[in-house]
């Protein structure tokens, strides 16, 4: 685990009312998953593309992000049909290799104060990750999505409106992400943010740290969380009689 954890976060403070959990790379392992079917869906259209690409310019990103870097560099414009092929095809994947975070279920039943999840995902993309995944329930119809507001990650926006629609003011919210977009726009939503690096699309935190991360906290197992998180579980609360 990073030790960046001392620094000032409403966690640590209890000042802490509604955590933010990204999807995808954090609450479920679909990264690696969504690059490789990417990948080839744009080969199919002669677009070379590695994995190393696909991290640095789309992970955490929405699909209208990917497009446009699509067409700028590559100076094609993806139709829509291809949109179609590759959401298809993704979903067909995750119906055999889709795994959840492993530790995050506990971490789901333990929460003592409100969450929700705000994703770059399609509405329907993030709705089946979680029913595959049987996260579903506990976040019922708290799943806002990019295609509710005009800009995607790492513009503030859906982290904004994620904190309106669940009624706590923005300096009060703790975002989870694994993606510099997602930091960038809890950042600039004026919210705390951890770093969770466990996906498999992750570098292991103690063989390197991006440089753009210095001074985010950072942990890689679930079963950290509440180590990190003093007061935000239910068994923290009633062992201490609060």
């Amino acid at each position: 685990m990073l030790d960046a954890i001392g620094s000032h976060s409403p966690a640590r403070d209890a000042g802490c009312d509604l955590v933010i959990f990204d999807c995808d790379g954090v609450l479920i392992d679909s990264e690696v998953i969504s690059a490789r079917t990417l990948i080839r869906q744009l080969s199919l259209v002669g677009v070379e593309v590695d994995f190393a690409h696909v991290q640095k310019h789309f992970l955490g990103r929405s699909w209208a992000k990917v497009a446009a870097e699509i067409r700028q560099t590559h100076g094609l414009d993806l139709s829509t049909d291809f949109e179609g092929n590759y959401r298809s095809e993704l979903l067909k994947a995750f119906e055999t290799e889709l795994m959840t975070m492993p530790g995050v279920e506990r971490v789901l039943e333990n929460m003592a104060v409100p969450f929700c999840a705000a994703t770059s995902s399609s509405p329907a993309r993030a709705r089946r990750s979680l029913e595959i995944s049987v996260l579903a329930p506990f976040f019922g119809d708290r799943v806002f999505t990019a295609s509710q507001v005009e800009h995607g990650k790492p513009a503030p926006d859906l982290f904004l409106f994620a904190a309106r629609a669940m009624g706590v003011p923005p300096a009060r919210c703790l975002v989870i992400e694994d993606s510099l977009a997602g930091i960038a726009a809890a950042q600039a939503a004026g919210m705390a943010v951890w770093r969770f690096a466990g996906g498999s699309h992750c570098e292991p935190l103690h063989s390197k740290v991006d440089a753009e991360l210095v001074g985010v906290p950072a942990f890689d197992k679930w079963d950290q969380f509440f180590q990190m998180a003093p007061g935000l579980g239910r068994d923290e609360r009633e062992s201490s009689g609060t």
